[in-house]
């Protein structure tokens, strides 16, 4: 196996940078840079269900290198979890037409009962071994889009401050993002089973 590279299920360059800051040890390629299109179907009913697949998936096709996949979405207490692993897929159109649609379907509910929970599941694996690890934030669906500092659900996610994920620094989003402590717990997994 290369132990220096790892393959990364994603075309986005934010996850990326952010993966190749905190597994610095290693040098992170987008599949699409290495000419690989697979395009897994994230059926399964998990977040972390969804990101085994796709990292095993394609794994088993990359001669041993290892690859990183993840999966993320919101789970909203009022819905019953909704979106959940359908959070990509439930609304056709752009971030801000989703998210406008999920405040419409909270319109009149009161704050208490507002409870968002974001949640990162992320998985490497070599097509034999696989490490996983999920981590999540907690906060409120926002009564309207707020701020202009995130992308995806960012302006609606209102935390404990009553501020938007949207409406502070990304200092302060570092501090909190799921993905980010995803990322460490793996980096700390991966080492402490030496692959």
């Amino acid at each position: 196996m290369i132990k220096n590279e790892i393959i990364m299920a994603s075309g986005n360059s934010g996850k990326i940078k952010e993966a190749q800051e905190i597994l610095e040890q290693y040098k992170i390629i987008p599949m699409k840079e290495i000419g690989i299109e697979i395009d897994v179907e994230e059926d399964q009913d998990t977040f972390l269900g969804n990101a085994i697949k796709k990292a095993e998936t394609i794994a088993k096709k990359l001669d041993g290198k290892m690859c990183l996949a993840d999966d993320s979405g919101i789970e909203i207490e009022y819905l019953n979890g909704f979106p959940g692993v359908y959070t990509k897929r439930w609304h056709v159109g752009t971030d801000r037409e989703r998210n406008l649609a999920i405040i419409e379907k909270m319109k009149d509910v009161p704050k208490e009962k507002r409870k968002l929970k974001f949640i990162t599941a992320m998985a490497i694996s070599d097509g034999n071994n696989t490490i996983t690890s999920v981590e999540y934030i907690d906060g409120y669906v926002a009564e309207n889009v707020r701020g202009n500092n995130g992308f995806g659900f960012d302006e609606i996610f209102e935390l404990e401050n009553g501020k938007t994920l949207a409406e502070i620094s990304n200092e302060e989003k570092n501090k909190l993002s799921a993905r980010k402590k995803a990322l460490e717990s793996l980096k700390n997994k991966i080492q402490l089973n030496n692959i």
